[in-house]
């Protein structure tokens, strides 16, 4: 497809932080094809740091979603400055990558001589489908890292490198250090959180592996509480890796729920007659950042330690995206759609690595992709995509994975780590 007088472009994606990050490989696919244009992303407010400071990416806006709470009256003319705005921009083509009505009046809003979008049939309003002028065919069995890629490239607007990466600035890896040298001083406090971001070379990073104690991330909440694992499950795992030598930091966002359900495991891993066994202090070896961190912190975080164990989450998303070997637990989600991408997997051999196009094979199951596994459960409802089982907000397929099958598979990993 010859597009004409490429010279700004919109990519909008109004979802999920972890949704927002897959979208990487579109933007080095519009960069590459378009290297002089001035690419522009639209995400929800608080999404935007997983983009910010990519080099592939000139202008990151923000979308201030309290407007949904706002009375009628004021969001009504708040909505339409806002598309006022991105009109005045003058973009010559737009990306949805949402699929959401509001992306799509954005969109066609925007003036845009260009507006290509994934094709999702009737969903939407009426009419819809003619707020674009480019409909890509979604396949929805593929991973979302594709699913987004569809999108330019039935169009001619392609990549090789499938790398999903994320921008850690340099006050980011600091933090980290300070963290690690809380260790070595177990009275000192950690670094506080910082809100700043300075540019550095994104190839820097600190390794976990210059210690001579493995360093385990582990992040046992979600935003959607029904894909975490039983609170006593959790404890016992990571009872058992402190247990095992090796060192822990645990996270979470700093939502209310997850602080508080972070909190209860970690209370029981106090408790924990592993804990009281070990020779090892928990206090010591555990470095609670429950709550405390921003996501370039997170990011670096994960760059910093050996391994990631945690839920299916946008933070298992990040831990992939620098490269860290990641363990997650899945319940009602699909592996073959929001597993752990694998960076370097796809470089230099287009989509279809060894003939295959999708990353996650099977349905369900315990799989691997790369140098991460997704542990999940192998029955004929999963994935079922439901906020737990009737309604329950729990699923039972998570809560029936034990920890001695997740200990089995952290052992196999911990020992090719140490190779």
């Amino acid at each position: 497809m010859n597009f004409q007088g490429i010279k700004k472009i919109l990519v909008i994606k109004l979802r999920h932080i972890g949704d927002v990050l897959l979208t990487v490989p579109v933007f080095r696919a519009l960069r590459e094809n378009f290297p002089q244009a001035h690419i522009t992303a639209l995400v929800n407010s608080g999404t935007e740091a997983v983009l910010t400071g990519n080099p592939l990416i000139n202008e990151v806006i923000a979308f201030d979603r309290a407007i949904k709470k706002i009375n009628p009256v004021q969001k009504y003319l708040k909505e339409l400055y806002f598309l006022k705005k991105i009109r005045g921009k003058g973009f010559d083509m737009t990306v949805d990558l949402t699929s959401g009505d509001r992306a799509a009046i954005i969109s066609f809003a925007s003036g845009a001589k260009y507006r290509l979008a994934s094709d999702t049939g009737k969903d939407g309003f009426p009419g819809k489908r003619y707020f674009y002028t480019h409909l890509a065919k979604n396949d929805s069995s593929q991973h979302m890292v594709l699913q987004n890629l569809a999108v330019v490239r039935q169009f001619g607007i392609g990549t090789e490198n499938l790398n999903v990466d994320i921008f850690i600035p340099e006050d980011a890896r600091t933090f980290v250090k300070n963290v690690f040298a809380s260790w070595d001083s177990p009275d000192s406090e950690p670094a506080p959180s910082i809100t700043g971001a300075s540019p550095v070379n994104p190839e820097q990073s600190l390794q976990g592996g210059e210690r001579e104690d493995k360093v385990i991330h582990v992040h046992p909440t979600s935003r959607w509480l029904f894909k975490c694992w039983k609170d006593e499950y959790m404890a016992d795992v990571i009872s058992w890796l402190l247990n095992m030598g090796t060192k822990v930091i645990v996270t979470s966002s700093p939502d209310k729920r997850e602080i508080e359900k972070a909190k209860k495991i970690l209370s029981l891993v106090w408790d924990s007659p592993d804990s009281t066994a070990s020779p090892v202090n928990p206090e010591q070896s555990l470095i609670d950042l429950c709550g405390k961190t921003n996501i370039k912190q997170l990011a670096a975080i994960s760059e910093a330690s050996d391994l990631f164990f945690g839920v299916d989450s946008a933070p298992m998303h990040i831990a992939a995206a620098v490269t860290t070997p990641v363990i997650a637990l899945f319940g009602p989600s699909g592996a073959f759609h929001w597993g752990p991408w694998n960076n370097n997997n796809y470089r230099g051999q287009g989509l279809g690595v060894r003939g295959q196009e999708r990353p996650y094979q099977k349905q369900n199951g315990i799989q691997t992709f790369g140098i991460h596994t997704v542990i999940q459960k192998d029955r004929e409802c999963i994935p079922c995509g439901k906020d737990g089982c009737d309604g329950s907000k729990i699923s039972r397929c998570l809560e029936d994975i034990t920890p001695d099958e997740v200990k089995n598979i952290l052992t196999e990993k911990l020992r090719e780590i140490e190779r």
